[in-house]
């Protein structure tokens, strides 16, 4: 590559697709980038784990070939580029990686190199699994019912990034062509004209001004981009024999984003896993033509004979019942905004961001991201401090993504020996009566040894 170089492993050979279907090599060629702040700590702490676990579970004849690539404040000291072309190509070239946590640059350019990442690559899927080890501290009464998996949309929404700038040309435009081409609208933008902002100074005694100060944001939702997450979802409840699926929305508010989004995955469930699901459409459908008794009797009759229950709920209402009833949640398909407000709630109730993982997918393309979800914590840089388990299991989750089934097994059973045994980082030892602190790589080491 010109530009930005990167020592391609000798020993390694790339990751390929076909058929929709990973061809995984014993010895693939796997792009990571170590991180910012603790990243460099962690990583260290959290590759050893990875390759004691697939050392462990094949006897040597499968080894990950690592190759760095650079990001975030190690590429911009290096390189000056916070995200070097040659790294989102090698990303694309190898399919499947793994990284740090990334500081977002300050000022203009990049808002985020991990949205960058997710949206150079389509990346669609934000995959969060949230599961309770026993003996982490947590805030709830009853962690251990907490098993659910986020399908979080991760191109569209407002995290797409179009915005523009309150009192910018650019934001004048918008509010002038709503203005022109959709008066009923504009009236509904509370502060869109000088008239409009001089009567409200007014009120409050101050000055005439004549500056319109509006940040205008549009909030995209494709019907394709919400099918193919989807049925994403939809595809994992039924390959891993799940219970149910719930779309998360905010459609009674936002009827024709957000409650198309439902709409539209209603539509698709049908349409594609007809004989595998039963929708809450479908109970609708007969409870009109037949009465409430007969809808309830046919789901019950559905669920008993192993159809996958689909269903929807109200994205702030969900936030209260995945604490008061968590067990009637298990796959959630959601788009990007209500996704990582869920994802970081749901994180709290199990022991907290710092051991969430977190994936990055595109399920056609084969292409895949697995990240800390947390951030760099700048201030415990290079202490050997922070607990490395948000990386450690988001490399579980690329280890179960490339079919190394037995290798991601052996760090769930190597993590959860090691909380049990009271054998903990700062952050769970400060919360657990009778724990032993150790460092991150002390951590690290442990998990391997409960292997």
């Amino acid at each position: 590559m010109a530009g930005v170089q990167f020592q391609v492993p000798l020993n390694g050979q790339k990751i390929s697709i076909s058929g929709g279907k990973l061809n995984v090599p014993d010895n693939p060629i796997i792009p990571f980038i170590e991180g910012d702040g603790t990243g460099p700590d962690i990583w260290r702490a959290s590759v050893r784990v990875m390759d004691a676990a697939v050392q462990k579970a094949y006897n040597g004849k499968k080894k990950i070939a690592w190759m760095e690539v650079y990001a975030g404040e190690k590429s911009f000291k290096q390189f000056n580029t916070w995200l070097p072309d040659e790294t989102v190509a090698a990303f694309h070239e190898y399919l499947v990686g793994i990284k740090g946590p990334l500081t977002t640059p300050i000022g203009g350019g990049i808002s985020s190199l991990n949205v960058a990442l997710r949206q150079l690559l389509d990346l669609y899927v934000c995959l969060r699994p949230v599961q309770y080890f026993n003996g982490v501290p947590s805030p709830v009464k009853k962690p251990e019912v907490v098993n659910m998996v986020i399908f979080r949309e991760n191109t569209e929404d407002i995290y797409a990034g179009i915005e523009f700038t309150g009192g910018s040309p650019e934001a004048q435009k918008i509010l002038d062509f709503f203005a022109k081409e959709f008066p009923d609208k504009f009236k509904k933008i509370r502060f869109g004209t000088n008239a409009k902002v001089n009567d409200w100074l007014k009120t409050i005694g101050r000055a005439e001004e004549s500056n319109v100060n509006v940040g205008v944001g549009l909030k995209a939702v494709s019907a394709l981009g919400s099918e193919r997450l989807i049925r994403s979802a939809i595809q994992y409840a039924i390959d891993l024999k799940r219970k149910s699926v719930t779309f998360v929305h905010k459609g009674n508010i936002m009827k024709f984003t957000e409650g198309a989004f439902r709409d539209w995955g209603y539509a698709l469930a049908e349409k594609e896993f007809g004989s595998k699901v039963y929708t809450w459409m479908q109970w609708e459908k007969t409870k009109k033509e037949k009465g409430e008794d007969a809808a309830n009797a046919e789901q019950k009759s559905a669920l008993a004979s192993g159809k996958i229950l689909i269903k929807d709920a109200i994205a702030d209402i969900t936030l209260q019942q995945v604490l008061t009833r968590p067990e009637d949640f298990d796959v959630i398909a959601t788009l990007n905004l209500n996704g990582d407000y869920l994802s970081d709630a749901l994180a709290a109730q199990v022991g907290g961001i710092g051991i969430a993982p977190g994936g990055n997918i595109n399920y056609v393309s084969g292409h895949a991201i697995f990240e800390a979800t947390h951030g760099t914590a700048p201030k415990y840089a290079n202490l050997d401090k922070v607990n490395p388990g948000s990386v450690i299991l988001s490399g579980e989750m690329m280890l179960r993504y490339l079919g190394w089934l037995e290798a991601a097994d052996l760090i769930l059973k190597g993590l959860n020996g090691t909380i049990q045994s009271k054998v903990v980082t700062y952050d769970f030892a400060r919360l657990m009566t009778g724990a032993k602190e150790v460092k991150c790589s002390e951590f690290g080491d442990a998990i391997i040894k409960n292997m």
